[in-house]
């Protein structure tokens, strides 16, 4: 199979209610043999992410979110991206936040007030395994952050991935929970899962201060 899956409404879907919800997406597709899977982070990089796709030579697949996005500067070229490779876009200490889609803008605000080292991740399959081993080896939380379900998500690739190198760092993993999230307001529904500025700092916060105990 060579396809390239463009997958909209991605993650919550506001009013649209729970059943049109993208939640499992990265779930489902990261299990595939050979599936490409990306999540862009803005509307330029979800460009490129179309482009890499539409090049890659195998089944591909980007998601990405309903509604606007945070009016980043687009490119005219359509770039291709090396795959599998993700952005370090803020060193801090202790903490690394390792986001997976459009969960990198309030991340980055988050890792402002922590100190934390911000990273746009890309690739979900396959994942930057040599940036997750550094990261690993220099902070002493990570933190996955996406808009899917915990259960099967890209955090669960990045502690898969750790438990296979035996490389023994504590993970914690903010996404949708195991429910059905109902009707609301975007903002409020990301708010009731933790994946506002707010909620990944408490989050943190909160997981920093049991391991300090």
């Amino acid at each position: 199979l060579d396809g390239l899956f463009a997958i909209d409404r991605a993650g919550l879907v506001g009013e649209d209610g729970p059943t049109l919800a993208g939640s499992f997406d990265i779930s489902y597709l990261r299990c595939i043999p050979g599936m490409l899977v990306m999540t862009p982070s803005d509307e330029n990089e979800l460009r490129q992410m179309l482009s890499t796709g539409y090049h890659f030579d195998g089944p591909a697949a980007v998601r990405y979110p309903r509604g606007s996005g945070p009016n980043t500067p687009i490119d005219p070229a359509l770039a291709t991206l090396a795959i599998g490779k993700g952005l370090v876009r803020r060193r801090g200490q202790k903490t690394a936040l390792l986001a997976f889609g459009v969960q990198l803008s309030e991340a980055l605000k988050a890792g402002e007030s922590l100190d934390a080292t911000v990273v746009d991740m890309r690739f979900v399959k396959p994942l930057d395994e040599a940036l997750v081993r550094e990261l690993a080896a220099s902070h002493e939380l990570l933190v996955t952050i996406e808009e899917n379900s915990i259960m099967g998500g890209a955090g669960s690739a990045v502690s898969e991935f750790l438990a296979a190198e035996n490389l023994l760092r504590p993970v914690l993993h903010l996404g949708l929970p195991d429910s059905y999230v109902e009707h609301a307001k975007p903002a409020q529904m990301l708010a009731e899962c933790g994946l506002d500025q707010a909620g990944i700092e408490a989050a943190v916060r909160a997981r920093l201060q049991q391991l300090a105990e």
